[in-house]
């Protein structure tokens, strides 16, 4: 069995889904292909940067009706419980993955687009076209493909990309817990070989979820030994997890996340979110970059087959040109912190510095955001 499609989107999570609307509203067919049904949570932070607002206003997603947390402060802390506190210049909105994707998924049907539920098993690009197989043996034929399947996927392994090749010393954990915490606030609290940022999502929900060290992790029997040997050595932390309460049945994990350098454009996939670099939890702007990035792939697109861009060879070239323009300071600054964070005394030396001048937080952030879409 075959289907055509003008594009096709590997993956529907936030980047891929985003992209899909925008195409849609357009008038430019897509197929987006996913593994997973939905509702489903994902390991995030769940916290988004404002400066997507107006763009998703424009995509017809009234994020309001999720009913998000409005996020408009940060508190840093060392190990030791030292903190920082200062305001996020443009703010942000904490809303879960469970929520927001499947509520990108609704928009993305209404707008007329063909998703498809099942593995990609093969992607062969002859004569200038895509031919994308399934786990059920339907061919997608399409002109363009968009890689958006996340931080780590059996596609990467297929294309045998550069960055598959290395072992992360990363893993994440993330859970939904009640309790008492600030709605405004978000909170990046360092711990030995790790970090945890905590904030709320709708439902008045406390979203915790924390980046670690993966030798650290491992010397322990589970993730409740661990939180309590290592997480909650940071007071600020043990005050959290004694107070809350877990209201998954056990946190999600995620293991070998890189921070290594992705290439926007492999094998002609126009890659974006994390497929084409994920950045540090620490700068708290994944998710705005992914949505940003859906937005740049989709207006090029939209000039490819207006004719504007005469070329896929042009195409790739102005998307890798806006893909670094946009994003390439942040991923370094993000690797840059995910280097130091791997040698505990360089760490240790940062925390002191940005507990004793407050300012390089800030220069952090703005290193780490873009402006208003």
């Amino acid at each position: 069995m075959e289907t055509n499609s003008a594009v096709a989107i590997l993956g529907g999570g936030l980047a891929g889904l985003t992209a899909a609307i925008h195409l849609s509203k357009i008038g430019i067919q897509v197929v987006l292909i996913e593994k997973n049904s939905f509702p489903k949570h994902k390991v995030c932070g769940e916290y988004i940067s404002n400066e997507v607002l107006p763009y998703l206003n424009w995509l017809g997603l009234n994020i309001n009706q999720l009913e998000p947390t409005n996020i408009t402060k940060l508190q840093f802390s060392t190990l030791t419980g030292t903190n920082i506190n200062c305001n996020l210049p443009l703010g942000g909105f904490g809303i879960s993955r469970y929520v927001l994707d499947e509520f990108l998924y609704k928009k993305a049907l209404e707008n007329g687009c063909e998703i498809i539920h099942e593995t990609v098993e093969n992607i062969n690009f002859t004569a200038d076209n895509f031919a994308i197989t399934t786990s059920d043996n339907l061919i997608v034929n399409s002109k363009i493909v968009i890689g958006a399947f996340g931080k780590r996927s059996n596609i990467d392994q297929k294309m045998n990309r550069d960055f598959i090749q290395n072992k992360s010393p990363w893993l994440a954990v993330k859970a939904h817990y009640s309790g008492d915490f600030p709605n405004d606030l978000v909170g990046l609290h360092n711990f030995k070989g790790g970090y945890c940022g905590v904030s709320k999502v709708e439902n008045n929900a406390i979203n915790i979820c924390y980046l670690a060290d993966y030798k650290t992790f491992k010397q322990f029997k589970n993730i409740d030994e661990y939180q309590k040997e290592i997480v909650s050595k940071n007071p600020h932390l043990k005050a959290i997890f004694e107070n809350c309460t877990l209201l998954f049945e056990n946190p999600l994990t995620i293991s070998q996340i890189s921070f290594e350098k992705k290439k926007a454009i492999e094998n002609h996939l126009l890659m974006i979110g994390d497929s084409a670099g994920l950045i540090h939890p620490l700068c708290g702007n994944g998710m705005a970059m992914a949505i940003h990035s859906a937005k740049i792939a989709s207006e090029l697109i939209a000039k490819f087959y207006t004719n504007e861009i005469k070329s896929r060879a042009d195409l790739e070239k102005q998307f890798e040109k806006e893909w670094n323009f946009n994003f390439k300071k942040r991923l370094q600054t993000g690797r840059f912190l995910s280097c130091i964070l791997q040698k505990p005394k360089r760490s240790e030396a940062l925390l002191r510095i940005l507990v004793r001048v407050p300012f390089l937080l800030q220069l952090i952030i703005k290193n780490t955001h873009g402006k208003t879409i």
